[in-house]
């Protein structure tokens, strides 16, 4: 909603510049968008007088004008086919920049004649997109002076975003209401007198909408001559971006702006018999003022004659009803529709206009024959006329609002203690009626259709008294340690994305139906899976695990040229199709090699990279360390020699390995790729009372490293060494790690050569030779006891 200073303070008396109107409006609800001063960006141009406009003697569409600039006269070559002698116009000395196109203007030779300057039109001020001419200025106004004012734009332009429920304020003087309330000034009497009716009116009116359309007032005023609006008018409509088309159509955009209530002019002599308001009859098209045709259903309410659809009521009106400059008699409506039908038309329609903005809004119903009276007012002081008696059709809807209201709402809702009389004197001056004291039964102004319960009436006070005002008060704190907001659940599930993000993972989410073919391929694909209903044909299937949802996309993603990939997901999967037969899993996989570094070599993902994500995962979500073993082999989705699964008891916690060969050939994908699955559900929850964590101290006594290379079977796992030499002294062995496998030349057949690094650790002493070598010892033997096997020599 765009309004100027000058215009606002036609219905506020107020001394107030535009940067205090503007931080009041926002402090009471009205958010402030802008304040644009235009005449900023036009003070190199002046107010000039066309002495002379004549022919170019070497162009047929080219005028020579003598211009008279207030220091000198000009010679100018002007195109416009508006220029004549005696107008005054915008002037632009050479050297001005030109907003449109945004160049500087030179003296320059046009058709052997030279120009030292330019008449400007409103598209090349930017005013609005007009440019079939130039601007054509008041006789009244100053040659020389600058050209802002002669506009009208030497007032600031103040823009508010108005919120749906505040349809009052789509006008200048509900604007200057709320201002008023929150005294920046008094209101100014905004009450319109009757215009007396001079002959009867030939022309009736009809309602048949029901309650979309209440209340149609018209009215017939003949022999107007329609030709521009005066300059006032056209300069106040350009301020705020509207276009001066006419003087009757400027007339009722004005009343919009200015009062918030939408009109519409027809040229009474293209109507067929009386004007109604109806609703679409099937086949009916009408043609709207924007060009296009338009097929209106039975739920949209138009104006029509006795003939045909007029107009689309309460959003755009008919091109074949509208005005010219040939018109001669016209007839206003005016009617309230419900918001709501006009809302739905719009949308169905797809039309946006300053019509459906306000009533869609809500416009005040007790208006709709005072705005008609004021249009009338205005037609006759610029076009003239004899206006005929109105003609109502209906009653303006009266909603019986009344609502029970008491200082204590204002205190149990907003906090503060006013006195009833502040209360009520800010009531009163929004146009609120009161009747009572303590209890009041309070009454809503027809133009606030949003105002329905007491705490609507605490919010007006509030905003009005000013939320600046209302002292800050800290919250009671309670003394009590606030309950764990989320389950267990929902924390490893938390720690899970982190831990698999921070690993450079990307996070796919994607549905839990698939195709029932891959579904086969991951123990899927039964009929207890299969969907009635499914969303797409190849979503048919619930998903028996979440890996082909992430090879799917990795298929997807190398088809377009993306073959290094790691992603996961943590979402559902299902072992049947019957409730509660879902569990949670945190699944990734990885696609190709590895990330390409100067540092290391790269290789294709494996097993170990998968094993190594999968226990990351558990260890976040366990909080400590995974000790359960690993056993070889997993479902057979994975590489049977190259893949494992994690279990605890008959509890599977994990899988991971290497995808198998036929897995990846259905996915169209090349490889090398591995995977893991950890089952979040089975994780066993901590115990009640866990004991706290041990306060870290590290050990002031150095560290011993010992290396140690065992001959084993190729069988044995690498765990059950690591685990061996682990438990050969629990409190001076640290950590121990595996640093090479090898079989070849120098190892017998069937056996590999593992080698561990072992850390060992004293917390009270610095170790004595002897005790490193009766620990390497009992780590020898706990390894041979287990594997079977021998230190190499």
């Amino acid at each position: 909603m765009k309004f100027t200073l000058s215009w606002l303070k036609e219905h506020l008396e107020t001394e107030a510049d535009a940067r205090t109107i503007a931080d009041t409006l926002t402090r009471i609800g009205l958010e402030v968008e802008s304040v644009e001063d235009k005449g900023a960006s036009l003070q190199d141009f002046i107010v000039a007088h066309v002495i002379s406009a004549e022919k170019h003697p070497n162009a047929d569409k080219l005028k020579l004008c003598m211009v008279d600039t207030g220091s000198e006269v000009v010679q100018v070559v002007c195109g416009a086919p508006n220029a004549h002698t005696g107008m005054k116009g915008v002037f632009a000395r050479p050297g001005t920049v030109i907003p449109q196109p945004g160049e500087v203007l030179k003296i320059s030779s046009i058709r052997g004649i030279e120009s030292r300057g330019m008449l400007c039109s409103e598209r090349e001020l930017e005013l609005s997109d007009e440019h079939q001419g130039i601007i054509e200025l008041d006789k009244d106004a100053q040659v020389g002076a600058p050209a802002a004012p002669a506009l009208g734009l030497d007032d600031p332009v103040i823009d508010v975003a108005i919120t749906p429920n505040r349809g009052d304020c789509t006008s200048v003087v509900g604007i200057a209401r709320d201002l008023a309330a929150a005294g920046l000034g008094r209101l100014k009497n905004t009450s319109v007198e009757p215009v007396k009716a001079v002959v009867p009116s030939p022309l009736r009116t009809a309602v048949n909408a029901g309650n979309a359309c209440p209340i149609f007032a018209g009215r017939l005023i003949r022999n107007v001559r329609n030709g521009p609006s005066p300059q006032w008018l056209q300069a106040r409509l350009r301020a705020v971006g509207l276009r001066p088309i006419s003087a009757l159509v400027d007339t009722t955009n004005f009343i919009a702006q200015d009062r918030g209530r939408p009109l519409h002019v027809f040229d009474a002599d293209k109507l067929s018999g009386n004007v109604q308001a109806r609703f679409a009859k099937d086949g009916e098209i009408v043609k709207a003022l924007d060009g296009r045709a338009y097929a209106p259903d039975s739920e949209t309410i138009v104006i029509a004659d006795d003939a045909r659809a007029l107009s689309i009521a309460g959003v755009m009106g008919g091109e074949e009803s509208g005005c010219t400059e040939a018109t001669r008699n016209v007839f206003i409506e005016s009617a309230w529709f419900n918001p709501q039908r006009i809302a739905a038309t719009g949308r169905k329609l797809g039309i946006q206009s300053d019509a459906r903005y306000r009533f869609e809004r809500g416009t005040d119903p007790e208006f709709v024959v005072p705005g008609l009276e004021l249009a009338t007012k205005l037609i006759l002081e610029f076009c003239g006329g004899e206006p005929a008696e109105t003609v109502i059709a209906g009653d303006a809807p009266r909603a019986d609002r009344q609502i029970t209201f008491s200082a204590s709402d204002v205190r149990r809702l907003a906090g503060i203690d006013l006195p009833e009389a502040v209360i009520c004197n800010i009531l009163a001056a929004l146009g609120f009626f009161i009747d009572g004291k303590a209890e009041m039964r309070v009454t809503p102004p027809s133009w606030r259709s949003d105002i329905a319960l007491p705490a609507d009436l605490v919010e007006e006070v509030v905003r009005i008294y000013g939320l600046d005002r209302i002292p800050a008060q800290a919250m009671p704190r309670t003394h009590a340690v606030a309950r764990a907001v989320l389950t267990a659940s929902q924390k490893r599930t938390r720690f899970a994305r982190r831990t698999l993000a921070a690993r450079g993972f990307n996070e796919t989410i994607s549905y839990a139906f698939i195709p029932r073919a891959q579904a086969a391929l991951f123990g899927g694909g039964d009929e207890a899976r299969q969907l009635e209903n499914p969303i797409a044909a190849d979503m048919d299937a619930l998903r028996p695990s979440v890996l082909p949802s992430l090879l799917a996309a990795g298929g997807r993603n190398a088809a377009r040229g993306f073959s290094d990939l790691m992603l996961f997901e943590v979402g559902a999967q299902f072992a049947s199709g019957v409730p509660g037969a879902q569990a949670t899993v945190a699944a990734g996989v990885r696609i190709g090699a590895a990330l390409r570094s100067w540092t290391k070599d790269t290789h294709g993902a494996d097993a170990f990279d998968a094993k190594a994500d999968m226990l990351a995962v558990l260890d976040t979500a366990m909080g400590a360390p995974m000790t359960a073993p690993v056993k070889g082999g997993g479902p057979v989705w994975y590489h049977p020699g190259r893949s494992g699964t994690l279990a605890l008891g008959n509890r599977v916690l994990a899988y991971f390995g290497e995808l198998h060969p036929g897995v990846l050939e259905a996915f169209d994908l090349k490889g090398p790729a591995s995977a893991f699955e950890v089952f979040l559900d089975a994780i066993p929850e901590p115990k009640a009372k866990a004991r706290a964590r041990a306060v870290f101290q590290p050990s002031p006594f150095p560290a011993v490293d010992r290396d140690f290379a065992f001959v084993l079977d190729t069988k044995i796992a690498a765990d059950d060494v690591v685990r061996a030499a682990r438990n050969a002294d629990r409190v001076l062995v640290e950590r121990v790690d595996v640093f090479d496998v090898y079989e070849g030349a120098g190892v017998p057949e069937g056996k590999k050569s593992l080698a561990i690094a072992v850390r060992l650790q004293p917390k009270d002493r610095t170790l004595t030779d002897a005790e490193i070598e009766t620990v390497a010892q009992k780590i020898v033997a706990a390894v041979a006891k287990v594997t079977g096997g021998a230190l190499r020599t």
